[in-house]
């Protein structure tokens, strides 16, 4: 399997000059643990995560250095974390040069890749343009998928899934859908959240018509979303 057949098409992105309290937000409000920065021109200069809000003078967590090894090495390193613990914007806090992967490639190459790196996601790209995430938990959903399935050839399931995923974002009744299918020996997963009940069903109807898939396993939250 390749990046293309689990990863997630909806990004979820902050710029440079975004305030680490929006990161914050909509890293809370996604239910995810970082975010790829993408400045006005569209092309990816780093990422912000969790990691980066470890260190935080707000919380006195920032890093306690030894004033002997710095008279020793020299003022850049505690000049670098005093501006990571207190910066306010993102573009001083966040990993510049991130590691990203292309649609292509292998699952295995990914998992090499955070394992290495110690990072729980990775931008998509496509040349200079971010077009998805894969995650640990794209990881997961694609193994649990392969649990449920034989061993088969999975060319016809990429196909089916890049038309589930098409048809979903064609209904004016997926506002508040963020959903993610893994699709295995014609078994379509779908992950994620839906805004209100009544989508579970229709998205089930969608998916169930969808040519080749023989069975649909559903493991969706209800995240009730008000209207005032």
């Amino acid at each position: 399997m390749k990046v293309s057949d689990v990863m997630t098409r909806r990004v979820v992105s902050v710029t440079p000059e975004a305030t680490i309290r929006h990161a914050i937000r909509l890293m809370l409000d996604n239910h995810i643990s970082g975010l790829p920065v993408i400045d006005d021109q569209g092309r990816l200069v780093g990422i912000v995560s969790e990691a980066d809000f470890l260190r935080r003078s707000e919380i006195g967590t920032q890093r306690k250095r030894s004033r002997w090894l710095d008279a020793l090495l020299g003022p850049a390193g505690p000049a670098n974390d005093y501006v990571h613990s207190h910066g306010f914007k993102v573009e001083e806090v966040m990993t510049r040069k991130p590691i990203t992967v292309q649609e292509d490639t292998p699952l295995d190459q990914v998992v090499h890749l955070m394992e290495g790196h110690r990072v729980k996601r990775l931008p998509v790209v496509r040349g200079e343009k971010v077009v998805g995430i894969v995650s640990r938990a794209n990881l997961m959903r694609a193994l649990a998928s392969i649990y449920r399935a034989a061993p088969k050839s999975s060319k016809g399931d990429a196909a089916i899934r890049s038309q589930i995923l098409s048809d979903i974002a064609k209904q004016d009744w997926s506002l508040g859908v963020d959903v993610d299918v893994v699709v295995r020996d014609g078994i379509a997963d779908i992950w994620g959240s839906i805004a209100e009940p009544a989508q579970r069903d229709a998205l089930r109807v969608l998916i169930e018509k969808t040519p080749g898939v023989k069975q649909v396993a559903e493991h969706l939250t209800c995240e009730l979303v008000s209207v005032s």
